[in-house]
């Protein structure tokens, strides 16, 4: 296990540019690695940007992660623009080590952060030059353009199930988790199939939790992280552009060769084509364990969770069982509604309608960050989109200073 995070303390941040300088930046929302990103792409074209970071640190959300988080995706292919990943870090870096290197960009780039502040509302300016932030201490900023990078995996998502007020069991969501310690020698229940939920049912079994039940709803697309030294990786950014049905008839094959069939353990293969299932938001899970765990029977599969009834879970299949702890790794909800849902900028399900370099019909210079999952791993398209953004801004100040 790597070491834990510095505490050493970061320099003082610079003050908050007061309302009405002249000197109008790049307000950049967020000091996860996408807001880390934009804003040194942002410099490196002469844009100035701040970072306003609601936390005291940046990197907030990574330092929240269980302890046995890895990247998924490779060390070359997750740095940030203008710094590597040390390559000490190993292939697959630690939690801990990416909250270094956060850190660590941050200083090397020598970025303007702003901690402590977190903005609640985003909105045009009275004149429609620029973009007005609504801050806590009562703060209103006012900058040409504006970089939502709220980041993935804002606000964790307990779904409402029936009786789930009333349930006097021990019920957690995965972002709580930590390690398996607290669990040794107990009965536990994971609540989804996503990365998070196989590796925290794996990191479980190994930690010597007495049993491991996984509920599912839907089976996953199961993908070897590395085969024979080719990471799954590398295959992602090869498909990325390629039409959805032809990744879905190269990917049934290659799947059956190198996932074992667990149909007889609760897994069967999914139907659906591995891309089409990318396209509705259901990422490929990428193995740690869990298959040798669900094939040799450490890792039981049980039906989804339908509710809660007299102490008891209740299953999908009428099954009803009353483990020691639920554990609930079903997901987040982006939280973006406040900050911008009265511009017209998310579709139904609260997502950004554009992201990227493109900025929403109506919001010019309103730029989105990391609000997708790609197969390519969501390091390496943050860091693409850094320079988009960059580049879209510089385009647009220049054109605005060319008016003036």
């Amino acid at each position: 296990m790597a070491d834990s995070p510095s505490n050493a303390a970061a320099p003082a941040p610079p003050p908050v540019p007061a309302p009405g300088q002249t000197d109008r930046p790049v307000y950049v929302i967020g000091a996860g690695p996408g807001g880390l990103a934009a804003a040194y792409a942002l410099r490196a074209r002469g844009v100035r940007a701040v970072v306003l970071e609601r936390s005291d640190r940046v990197g907030a959300s990574w330092r929240g992660h269980y302890d046995r988080l890895r990247l998924h995706t490779t060390r070359r292919l997750s740095a940030l623009p203008g710094l590597p990943i040390p390559r000490r870090f190993g292939r697959w870096v630690a939690r801990d080590d990416v909250v270094r290197y956060l850190e660590k960009y941050a200083e090397h780039h020598e970025l303007e952060i702003v901690t402590g502040v977190e903005v609640s509302r985003v909105e045009r300016t009275a004149d429609g030059t620029g973009w007005l932030l609504r801050a806590t201490g009562g703060r209103e900023l006012t900058g040409t353009a504006v970089v939502v990078a709220t980041g993935y995996n804002h606000t964790p998502r307990l779904p409402d199930w029936p009786g789930r007020a009333a349930y006097t069991g021990e019920l957690l969501h995965a972002s709580a988790y930590r390690s398996p310690g607290p669990y040794a020698g107990r009965d536990v229940l994971v609540v989804g199939i996503g990365n998070t939920g196989a590796e925290i049912a794996v990191d479980l079994v190994e930690g010597g939790a007495a049993r491991v039940r996984l509920a599912v709803r839907t089976a996953p697309h199961l993908l070897r992280r590395s085969t024979a030294g080719w990471p799954a990786q590398y295959t992602g950014v090869l498909c990325r552009r390629l039409p959805v049905a032809l990744v879905d008839r190269l990917a049934g094959p290659l799947g059956r060769l190198s996932v074992p069939d667990l149909s007889a353990h609760g897994l069967p293969r999914p139907d659906t084509g591995l891309y089409t299932r990318v396209g509705q938001g259901a990422i490929p899970v990428q193995d740690v364990g869990l298959i040798e765990a669900v094939r040799t029977g450490r890792v039981e599969i049980t039906a989804a969770v339908d509710g809660f009834e007299d102490g008891e879970v209740v299953l999908a299949d009428g099954e009803r069982i009353r483990p020691d702890a639920v554990i609930a790794a079903t997901g987040y909800a982006r939280g973006l509604e406040p900050l911008v849902g009265h511009l017209g900028v998310l579709d139904e399900r609260g997502r950004p309608v554009v992201t990227g370099a493109r900025a929403p019909a109506g919001a010019p210079g309103l730029y989105f960050t990391g609000f997708t999952n790609p197969i390519s791993g969501m390091l390496r398209e943050l860091a693409l989109d850094a320079r988009k953004i960059a580049r879209a801004a510089a385009r647009s100040q220049a054109r605005s200073r060319a008016r003036s």
